[in-house]
Protein backbone atom coordinates (compact mmCIF):
# COMPACT_ATOMS: atom_id res chain seq x y z
CA UNK A 1 0.00 0.00 0.00
CA UNK A 2 1.64 3.32 -1.17
CA UNK A 3 1.17 5.61 1.81
CA UNK A 4 0.47 9.33 0.92
CA UNK A 5 1.05 11.30 4.11
CA UNK A 6 2.97 9.68 7.26
CA UNK A 7 3.42 11.37 10.93
CA UNK A 8 5.00 9.91 13.61
CA UNK A 9 5.24 11.66 16.98
CA UNK A 10 3.77 14.82 15.37
CA UNK A 11 3.92 18.12 17.20
CA UNK A 12 3.26 22.07 17.06
CA UNK A 13 3.55 24.51 19.68
CA UNK A 14 2.41 28.06 19.05
CA UNK A 15 4.19 29.68 22.84
CA UNK A 16 2.69 27.68 25.60
CA UNK A 17 -0.35 26.46 23.26
CA UNK A 18 0.29 22.95 22.01
CA UNK A 19 -1.87 23.12 19.11
CA UNK A 20 -0.79 19.14 18.08
CA UNK A 21 0.52 17.06 19.87
CA UNK A 22 2.26 13.62 19.65
CA UNK A 23 -0.15 12.44 16.26
CA UNK A 24 0.44 9.31 14.68
CA UNK A 25 -1.15 8.62 11.13
CA UNK A 26 -0.85 6.62 7.87
CA UNK A 27 -3.15 8.11 4.93
CA UNK A 28 -3.34 5.59 1.96
CA UNK A 29 -3.52 6.75 -1.54
CA UNK A 30 -5.92 6.67 -4.17
CA UNK A 31 -8.19 7.65 -1.06
CA UNK A 32 -10.83 10.57 -0.16
CA UNK A 33 -10.40 10.91 3.36
CA UNK A 34 -12.78 12.74 5.71
CA UNK A 35 -10.86 14.43 8.62
CA UNK A 36 -13.29 15.03 11.77
CA UNK A 37 -12.49 16.35 14.89
CA UNK A 38 -13.93 18.73 17.53
CA UNK A 39 -12.80 22.81 17.18
CA UNK A 40 -9.34 22.43 18.76
CA UNK A 41 -8.41 19.15 17.52
CA UNK A 42 -5.47 20.00 15.70
CA UNK A 43 -7.13 19.29 12.31
CA UNK A 44 -5.81 22.90 10.27
CA UNK A 45 -2.41 22.83 11.95
CA UNK A 46 -2.20 18.66 10.88
CA UNK A 47 -2.86 19.59 7.25
CA UNK A 48 -1.29 23.45 7.19
CA UNK A 49 1.98 20.88 8.25
CA UNK A 50 0.71 18.94 5.58
CA UNK A 51 1.33 21.45 3.19
CA UNK A 52 4.33 23.30 4.14
CA UNK A 53 2.78 26.23 5.72
CA UNK A 54 4.08 25.67 8.93
CA UNK A 55 7.01 23.08 10.40
CA UNK A 56 6.49 21.01 13.39
CA UNK A 57 7.78 21.22 16.97
CA UNK A 58 8.24 17.65 17.35
CA UNK A 59 8.06 14.45 15.28
CA UNK A 60 8.41 14.33 11.47
CA UNK A 61 5.94 14.39 8.60
CA UNK A 62 6.45 13.31 5.13
CA UNK A 63 3.85 14.23 2.62
CA UNK A 64 4.08 11.98 -0.82
CA UNK A 65 7.62 10.64 0.42
CA UNK A 66 9.23 13.85 1.12
CA UNK A 67 9.20 16.49 3.16
CA UNK A 68 6.23 19.12 3.14
CA UNK A 69 8.06 22.51 1.49
CA UNK A 70 11.53 20.72 0.65
CA UNK A 71 10.71 22.32 -2.49
CA UNK A 72 9.39 23.74 -5.99
CA UNK A 73 8.85 19.70 -7.00
CA UNK A 74 7.51 18.93 -3.71
CA UNK A 75 4.73 21.93 -3.63
CA UNK A 76 3.53 21.06 -7.14
CA UNK A 77 2.65 17.83 -6.25
CA UNK A 78 0.26 19.00 -3.58
CA UNK A 79 -2.75 21.40 -3.90
CA UNK A 80 -4.40 23.16 -1.05
CA UNK A 81 -7.82 25.03 -0.44
CA UNK A 82 -7.53 26.38 2.93
CA UNK A 83 -10.63 27.18 5.16
CA UNK A 84 -11.44 30.49 4.15
CA UNK A 85 -10.77 29.41 0.46
CA UNK A 86 -8.63 32.87 0.14
CA UNK A 87 -8.40 34.69 -3.26
CA UNK A 88 -7.67 38.32 -3.98
CA UNK A 89 -10.92 40.21 -4.58
CA UNK A 90 -9.87 42.91 -6.48
CA UNK A 91 -8.02 40.26 -9.39
CA UNK A 92 -10.23 38.89 -11.79
CA UNK A 93 -11.25 35.19 -12.61
CA UNK A 94 -9.18 35.49 -15.80
CA UNK A 95 -6.10 37.06 -13.82
CA UNK A 96 -6.32 34.13 -11.00
CA UNK A 97 -6.18 31.60 -13.86
CA UNK A 98 -2.78 33.60 -15.02
CA UNK A 99 -1.45 33.89 -11.64
CA UNK A 100 -1.90 29.80 -11.28
CA UNK A 101 -0.61 29.10 -14.82
CA UNK A 102 2.78 31.76 -13.79
CA UNK A 103 3.01 29.98 -10.37
CA UNK A 104 2.44 26.20 -11.03
CA UNK A 105 4.84 24.70 -14.17
CA UNK A 106 2.26 21.71 -14.43
CA UNK A 107 -1.05 24.27 -14.88
CA UNK A 108 -3.80 22.67 -17.12
CA UNK A 109 -5.08 25.75 -18.82
CA UNK A 110 -7.59 23.69 -20.51
CA UNK A 111 -8.97 22.26 -17.07
CA UNK A 112 -9.53 25.64 -15.67
CA UNK A 113 -10.93 27.19 -18.46
CA UNK A 114 -13.21 24.30 -19.05
CA UNK A 115 -14.08 24.61 -15.36
CA UNK A 116 -14.81 28.39 -15.22
CA UNK A 117 -17.14 27.96 -18.18
CA UNK A 118 -18.75 24.95 -17.05
CA UNK A 119 -19.37 27.16 -13.43
CA UNK A 120 -21.01 30.14 -15.48
CA UNK A 121 -18.36 31.90 -14.44
CA UNK A 122 -17.38 35.79 -16.55
CA UNK A 123 -13.36 35.49 -16.82
CA UNK A 124 -13.80 39.33 -16.63
CA UNK A 125 -16.08 39.84 -12.95
CA UNK A 126 -13.63 40.64 -10.52
CA UNK A 127 -13.71 37.65 -7.52
CA UNK A 128 -14.42 39.94 -4.74
CA UNK A 129 -18.00 40.73 -6.27
CA UNK A 130 -18.88 36.87 -6.56
CA UNK A 131 -20.80 34.91 -3.90
CA UNK A 132 -18.75 32.52 -1.24
CA UNK A 133 -19.76 29.67 -3.40
CA UNK A 134 -18.21 31.07 -6.66
CA UNK A 135 -15.26 32.24 -5.15
CA UNK A 136 -14.71 28.41 -3.44
CA UNK A 137 -15.07 27.27 -6.89
CA UNK A 138 -12.32 29.47 -7.98
CA UNK A 139 -10.30 28.71 -5.41
CA UNK A 140 -10.56 24.57 -6.01
CA UNK A 141 -10.38 25.47 -9.66
CA UNK A 142 -6.50 26.95 -8.59
CA UNK A 143 -5.99 24.23 -6.91
CA UNK A 144 -7.08 21.21 -9.11
CA UNK A 145 -5.54 22.92 -12.68
CA UNK A 146 -1.91 22.58 -11.38
CA UNK A 147 -3.19 18.62 -11.28
CA UNK A 148 -1.50 17.77 -8.17
CA UNK A 149 -0.88 14.42 -6.51
CA UNK A 150 -2.92 15.19 -2.91
CA UNK A 151 -5.58 17.83 -2.68
CA UNK A 152 -5.83 18.96 0.81
CA UNK A 153 -9.28 20.72 1.18
CA UNK A 154 -9.83 22.13 5.05
CA UNK A 155 -13.14 22.85 5.90
CA UNK A 156 -14.29 24.75 2.47
CA UNK A 157 -17.43 24.54 2.16
CA UNK A 158 -18.57 25.43 6.07
CA UNK A 159 -19.48 28.98 5.36
CA UNK A 160 -21.47 27.87 2.11
CA UNK A 161 -25.15 26.96 1.72
CA UNK A 162 -26.35 24.09 0.95
CA UNK A 163 -26.69 23.89 -2.30
CA UNK A 164 -23.13 25.76 -2.82
CA UNK A 165 -21.98 22.56 -0.63
CA UNK A 166 -23.56 20.30 -3.33
CA UNK A 167 -22.31 21.80 -5.88
CA UNK A 168 -18.85 22.04 -4.36
CA UNK A 169 -18.64 19.13 -3.36
CA UNK A 170 -19.88 17.30 -6.91
CA UNK A 171 -17.40 19.16 -8.74
CA UNK A 172 -14.60 17.75 -6.76
CA UNK A 173 -15.67 14.22 -6.75
CA UNK A 174 -16.15 14.63 -10.60
CA UNK A 175 -12.43 15.66 -10.87
CA UNK A 176 -11.56 12.76 -8.43
CA UNK A 177 -13.18 10.21 -10.64
CA UNK A 178 -11.61 11.81 -13.83
CA UNK A 179 -8.29 12.28 -12.57
CA UNK A 180 -7.74 9.74 -9.36
CA UNK A 181 -6.36 12.51 -6.99
CA UNK A 182 -5.98 11.74 -3.83
CA UNK A 183 -8.09 14.15 -1.32
CA UNK A 184 -7.68 14.83 2.60
CA UNK A 185 -11.12 16.84 3.31
CA UNK A 186 -11.40 18.40 6.52
CA UNK A 187 -15.00 19.44 7.85
CA UNK A 188 -17.49 19.32 10.83
CA UNK A 189 -20.22 18.47 8.41
CA UNK A 190 -20.58 14.52 8.53
CA UNK A 191 -22.93 14.43 6.02
CA UNK A 192 -21.05 15.76 3.53
CA UNK A 193 -18.74 13.66 4.44
CA UNK A 194 -20.79 10.64 3.86
CA UNK A 195 -21.73 11.50 0.55
CA UNK A 196 -17.71 11.66 -0.74
CA UNK A 197 -15.27 10.26 1.21
CA UNK A 198 -14.14 6.31 1.18
CA UNK A 199 -11.88 6.81 4.33
CA UNK A 200 -11.88 8.54 7.92
CA UNK A 201 -9.58 9.72 10.29
CA UNK A 202 -11.25 11.05 13.36
CA UNK A 203 -8.53 13.51 15.43
CA UNK A 204 -9.53 14.28 18.99
CA UNK A 205 -7.09 16.19 21.23
CA UNK A 206 -4.19 15.73 18.71
CA UNK A 207 -4.41 12.02 18.66
CA UNK A 208 -6.18 9.83 16.46
CA UNK A 209 -9.22 7.77 17.54
CA UNK A 210 -10.09 5.74 14.49
CA UNK A 211 -8.45 5.56 10.81
CA UNK A 212 -9.60 3.34 8.11
CA UNK A 213 -11.77 2.72 5.18
CA UNK A 214 -15.84 3.98 5.76
CA UNK A 215 -17.06 0.36 4.34
CA UNK A 216 -14.79 -1.51 6.83
CA UNK A 217 -15.24 0.73 9.57
CA UNK A 218 -18.74 0.22 9.37
CA UNK A 219 -19.06 -3.00 8.88
CA UNK A 220 -17.06 -3.94 12.69
CA UNK A 221 -19.18 -1.23 14.64
CA UNK A 222 -22.65 -1.82 15.97
CA UNK A 223 -25.40 -0.63 18.64
CA UNK A 224 -25.89 -3.71 20.84
CA UNK A 225 -29.41 -3.97 22.25
CA UNK A 226 -30.47 -6.09 25.28
CA UNK A 227 -31.74 -6.77 28.25
CA UNK A 228 -29.90 -4.90 31.24
CA UNK A 229 -26.75 -6.40 31.77
CA UNK A 230 -23.31 -5.01 32.76
CA UNK A 231 -20.84 -4.26 30.00
CA UNK A 232 -18.08 -7.04 31.57
CA UNK A 233 -20.71 -9.66 30.86
CA UNK A 234 -20.50 -9.36 27.36
CA UNK A 235 -18.34 -11.84 25.11
CA UNK A 236 -14.27 -10.93 24.69
CA UNK A 237 -14.84 -10.74 21.46
CA UNK A 238 -16.63 -7.26 21.47
CA UNK A 239 -14.91 -3.99 22.17
CA UNK A 240 -17.04 -2.03 24.59
CA UNK A 241 -16.98 2.12 23.55
CA UNK A 242 -20.14 3.50 25.01
CA UNK A 243 -22.82 2.01 27.35
CA UNK A 244 -26.07 3.36 28.30
CA UNK A 245 -28.66 1.72 30.38
CA UNK A 246 -32.24 1.96 31.90
CA UNK A 247 -33.84 0.15 33.82
CA UNK A 248 -34.59 -2.91 31.70
CA UNK A 249 -32.27 -2.14 28.93
CA UNK A 250 -28.65 -1.71 28.20
CA UNK A 251 -27.22 -0.63 24.97
CA UNK A 252 -24.33 -1.03 24.20
CA UNK A 253 -21.71 0.72 20.85
CA UNK A 254 -19.34 -1.78 20.26
CA UNK A 255 -16.40 -2.99 17.95
CA UNK A 256 -16.35 -6.12 16.64
CA UNK A 257 -13.75 -7.31 14.45
CA UNK A 258 -15.62 -11.12 14.42
CA UNK A 259 -19.64 -10.68 15.00
CA UNK A 260 -20.81 -12.40 17.55
CA UNK A 261 -24.58 -13.76 17.38
CA UNK A 262 -26.90 -14.10 20.43
CA UNK A 263 -30.04 -14.56 20.26
CA UNK A 264 -30.62 -12.40 23.55
CA UNK A 265 -29.54 -9.07 21.78
CA UNK A 266 -29.97 -6.89 18.71
CA UNK A 267 -27.28 -5.74 16.19
CA UNK A 268 -27.67 -2.46 13.93
CA UNK A 269 -25.17 -1.11 12.50
CA UNK A 270 -24.19 2.63 13.08
CA UNK A 271 -24.53 5.35 10.76
CA UNK A 272 -21.33 7.36 10.11
CA UNK A 273 -22.10 10.33 12.27
CA UNK A 274 -23.16 7.84 15.41
CA UNK A 275 -19.34 6.05 14.39
CA UNK A 276 -17.87 9.50 14.76
CA UNK A 277 -19.76 10.80 17.60
CA UNK A 278 -19.06 8.06 19.43
CA UNK A 279 -15.21 8.16 19.11
CA UNK A 280 -14.82 11.65 19.21
CA UNK A 281 -16.54 11.05 23.05
CA UNK A 282 -14.35 8.08 23.77
CA UNK A 283 -11.65 10.70 22.44
CA UNK A 284 -12.23 13.07 25.52
CA UNK A 285 -11.62 10.63 27.78
CA UNK A 286 -9.03 7.94 26.77
CA UNK A 287 -5.51 8.07 24.69
CA UNK A 288 -5.91 6.01 21.64
CA UNK A 289 -3.67 4.60 19.19
CA UNK A 290 -3.07 5.69 15.42
CA UNK A 291 -5.51 3.07 14.08
CA UNK A 292 -8.04 0.99 17.39
CA UNK A 293 -8.53 3.00 20.61
CA UNK A 294 -7.06 1.80 23.58
CA UNK A 295 -9.15 -1.08 25.18
CA UNK A 296 -10.87 0.13 28.59
CA UNK A 297 -12.04 -2.39 31.20
CA UNK A 298 -15.54 -2.70 30.44
CA UNK A 299 -16.82 -0.97 33.69
CA UNK A 300 -15.03 2.10 32.97
CA UNK A 301 -16.43 2.18 28.93
CA UNK A 302 -20.07 2.35 30.93
CA UNK A 303 -21.50 6.20 30.78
Amino acid sequence: MTVILEARGLGKRYGRRQALADCTLSVPSGRVVGLVGPNGAGKSTLLQLACGLITPTSGTIEVLGSRPGSGAAQLARVGFVAQDTPTYAQLSVADHLELGARLNPAWDAKLAGARIEELGLDPAQRVGRLSGGQRAQVALTLAVSKRPDLLILDEPVAALDPLARREFLQGLMEYVAEHGTSVILSSHLVSDLERVCDHLVSLVASRVQIAGDVDDLLGSHFRLTTARREADSLPAGLQVLRATHTERQSTFIVRADTLVHDPAWVLDPLDLEDLVLTYMAEGRTAPASASTPARRPAKEAQR
